[in-house]
């Protein structure tokens, strides 16, 4: 069985556990870690979406008792396996209501399904982490290459969304990927915060983790 589930810093007792739903995307960011290697920490990460809810509880229980967050993040964007991640979701605030959630995403989810998904993952989803990646929708177009029309808007508008139902919410861009692209942080800054979110600069890793 493939990756389902991996930790980051520490295999025997992680505190946070990455759940790699599928490998789907619709962004084609130049700087993902995909496109350079096909592990994280060793753990290959590509994988066809064959699996069940039971394939990712087998593989989650290996991290526990010392798991205190769970968090949606992998090779694609966890969303477009939407019904999967609430059924996870469910499980665990059945059987494990201590553990935090969060989504890291590029913020397509209500333009892929036309509908607000924020308010379907309203009480299970605890955070949300969306991709900003740029003050403007032709340095993202650039940068992130996406495969719907209007996805700067959108996925500016689902961080609203998530706001609106309560979930913590953070924007991110990546800096230090190459030397050609320029992003004005100060004014990514100034859009998160706009939209009630904190605001992170990731700092490119080589070869990721």
């Amino acid at each position: 069985m493939y990756t389902l589930v991996y930790s980051i810093n520490n295999e025997q007792n992680p505190e946070t556990v990455y759940i790699n739903l599928t490998n789907s995307c619709t962004n084609s960011c130049i700087f993902c870690l995909r496109t350079q290697k096909d592990d994280v920490c060793g753990k290959e990460m590509w994988h066809d979406d064959d699996y069940n809810l039971e394939d990712i509880i087998e593989q989650f229980q290996s991290y526990l008792p010392s798991a205190r967050e769970v968090v949606f993040c992998g090779y694609g964007e966890p969303f477009l396996r939407k019904e999967m991640m609430k059924s996870f979701c469910k499980y665990l605030r059945t059987n494990y209501p201590e553990i935090k959630i969060r989504v890291n995403t590029n913020g397509h989810a209500n333009a892929i399904y036309k509908t607000n998904i924020a308010d379907e993952f309203k009480g299970l989803i605890d955070s949300v982490s969306i991709s900003l990646n740029a003050s403007s929708e032709e340095q993202y177009n650039e940068i992130c290459k996406p495969k719907i029309s209007n996805a700067y808007e959108a996925m500016k508008d689902f961080a609203s969304a998530c706001k609106k139902a309560g979930m913590d919410l953070s924007m991110s861009v990546v800096t230090g990927f190459d030397k050609i692209h320029n992003i004005d942080i100060e004014q990514c800054e100034k859009i998160a915060k706009s939209l009630g979110a904190k605001f992170r600069n990731r700092e490119f890793i080589t070869n990721g983790y």
